[in-house]
């Protein structure tokens, strides 16, 4: 695991001793109104120095230009300078966008992750990418910037609806279908609020992801395996978000994993008995999304603008058996398409 990454239980000193040493001229922490509520409470205690709190909608939309352009004008009125520190106190939306603000402003600014939800944990406070939507397509504008810290307080999941916690675990069960089986088997039949109790589970998830940003940051080759379930997972996201109907990141995940081990299966790259196993999983931890054939052309649109595309073709990473995962697959539109008629025709 990386070592900018620290498990906090009760002692805050390695936060304290950072913020000392580096003697930060301003420290501002981001927050939502949910973490607003519920974790700038139980932070506000163990910080020894003074700061300021912006606070944003809870939710994707606030990964807005907008919004950024706000929090960039707060940064000036209070003076913040080159030298000032932002933290990150929130889920995976926070995170994104504090990364992104503090990359941004005076050419960079340094900014630690507080992570308090799951999948911020587990996923979007690791790894340097930081970014925010545009146009309604999933982080169009972004930049690899890398957390001065990463201070993981499992206590905060205690906070967590019960959605927020399955939402996280999608991001883990995905961890272990392309890169470790023996975390996925710890996984299958773990219950998400087992997790509460389970940090092993937690630390090993980030450990996966960790050690593969750390081979390739910038998303070369191996970085692109974490993209699993994200081609089709973004593009049904991005669509109910536009229709005003957001769903939880990780449930969006769910249903890609599930469309993109469909097309693994297809290709010959996942055997059948491996192919129903994933998809029994999900099914039983999951909810099925509901949309139509009809809507299916909108979804592929959305698709058509996926980052990791090349000359305009969809590159997807696909499972070669569970544990392993291969990058740079190109496939055909009409069978993407039989993937969503396997996801919506699928019993639950």
């Amino acid at each position: 695991m990386s070592n900018n990454i620290h498990f906090i239980d009760k002692d805050w000193s390695v936060l304290n001793k950072l913020v000392a040493e580096n003697n930060y001229s301003k420290l501002i922490v981001l927050v939502d109104s949910n973490t607003l509520q519920h974790c700038l409470p139980l932070f506000n205690p163990v910080l020894e120095r003074e700061f300021q709190v912006i606070e944003v909608e809870a939710g994707e939309a606030s990964k807005d230009l907008e919004i950024c352009a706000h929090i960039w004008q707060e940064f000036s009125e209070e003076a913040a300078d080159r030298h000032a520190l932002l933290i990150n106190l929130g889920g995976g939306v926070v995170s994104d966008l504090g990364g992104f603000i503090a990359s941004i402003y005076k050419r960079g600014i340094s900014f630690i992750h507080i992570p308090t939800s799951l999948l911020a944990m587990v996923d979007a406070s690791i790894g340097g990418k930081c970014g925010i939507d545009f146009l309604g397509f999933k982080n169009q504008l972004g930049s690899f910037s890398q957390a001065k810290a990463i201070l993981i307080h499992p206590p905060f999941l205690a906070t967590l609806a019960n959605d927020e916690m399955l939402s996280g675990m999608a991001e883990m069960l995905k961890h272990g279908l392309i890169a470790d089986k023996k975390h996925w088997q710890s996984l299958v039949d773990l219950d998400h609020i087992d997790l509460l109790n389970h940090s092993e589970i937690i630390k090993a998830s980030i450990n996966i992801k960790s050690i593969i940003v750390e081979a390739d940051p910038f998303e070369k080759g191996e970085r692109k395996k974490l993209n699993f379930g994200h081609t089709i997972g973004h593009a049904i996201e991005s669509y109910f978000m536009a229709k005003d109907k957001a769903i939880k990141h990780g449930f969006a995940i769910a249903a890609g994993i599930m469309c993109e081990s469909f097309l693994s299966f297809k290709l010959g790259l996942l055997e059948l008995n491996e192919f129903e196993e994933i998809n029994k999983v999900l099914r039983a931890k999951y909810q099925q999304l509901v949309f139509s054939k009809a809507e299916f052309s909108s979804i592929l649109i959305y698709m058509q603008q996926d980052k990791k595309n090349a000359e305009g073709k969809n590159q997807f990473t696909l499972l070669h058996g569970i544990g392993n995962a291969v990058i740079n697959q190109q496939v055909d539109e009409d069978l993407i398409v039989e993937s969503l008629v396997y996801y919506c025709d699928s019993e639950y």
